[in-house]
């Protein structure tokens, strides 16, 4: 089964996003964010887009879209701006937490930009961002240079095609170096006891919780665990809500 991409263009409709002498973030994020999905179509990939005209959606919406698609991957299109035009300029990615599969994908596009002569601004954590933090799968969010800054707009308008091939071809190559590597599964450990009726209570109050958790015999101890993640961000969210119930967690692999 091919993966599935969401793409989104960032703003739309009555939120234009940034606007610099009539030249509207929005219809740049649409058009590159179409020029890319039609290169992943080709490639085979599954390509959903969170819109394809000049319409608004939250970014709750956006990240509901992703998560009913099943999605494997959710990369959203925006342009950054300045305060006064021309004193900013260059390319960042934003990403939930800098680690994983969003962190090399976020540093993967950047390199490629950076090579059409626009500045690597690098990777930056946002995790109170709807998109990033509500998705349930790797997300990055791209800053695909300054909308008020001249360098950067003759960038965008004469290798907008090179741009658009920059960043499929960073998403094919983090997808397939992520997929030729070994599984690895993460589970949120919420305690280790050396009594079985101790973590088998433990065990239980979670699943009343709605939590899937179960009890695991290693080195001695009955260890309960919440969940089997493939996908570490998915883990990292799963302990946040842990801990927010009181439970003292730490995130182990297998």
């Amino acid at each position: 089964m091919a993966d599935t991409i969401v793409l989104d263009a960032g703003h739309g409709g009555m939120d234009p996003g940034a606007v610099f002498e009539g030249r509207r973030e929005s219809d740049d994020n649409l058009r590159l964010a179409l020029a890319v999905g039609n290169m992943l179509k080709q490639a085979g990939y599954d390509v959903v887009y969170t819109r394809t005209t000049d319409v608004y959606n939250t970014p709750y919406e956006k990240a509901t879209i992703a998560n009913n698609a099943g999605a494997d991957l959710f990369v959203s299109f925006h342009r950054n701006s300045a305060e006064m035009p021309n004193t900013g300029s260059g390319v960042e990615t934003l990403v939930y937490r800098d680690t994983g599969l969003p962190a090399e994908l976020a540093r993967n596009i950047n390199e490629g930009l950076a090579k059409l002569g626009f500045t690597n601004r690098g990777v930056i954590e946002r995790p109170g961002l709807v998109v990033l933090r509500r998705t349930q799968m790797p997300a990055v969010l791209l800053e695909t240079g300054f909308i008020n800054n001249d360098q950067d707009n003759a960038i965008y308008d004469s290798k907008l095609e090179e741009m658009a091939a920059a960043i499929a071809d960073a998403i094919m190559g983090t997808i397939s170096s992520s997929e030729a590597q070994p599984d690895v599964f993460y589970r949120v450990q919420t305690g280790a006891f050396a009594n079985r009726s101790n973590a088998d209570r433990m065990r239980d109050r979670l699943i009343a919780e709605g939590f899937p958790a179960f009890t695991a015999s290693r080195d001695g101890l009955y260890r309960v665990q919440v969940g089997a993640f493939k996908n570490l961000e998915n883990a990292i969210r799963m302990e946040q809500v842990l801990r927010g119930r009181g439970y003292s967690t730490f995130i182990s692999s297998y």
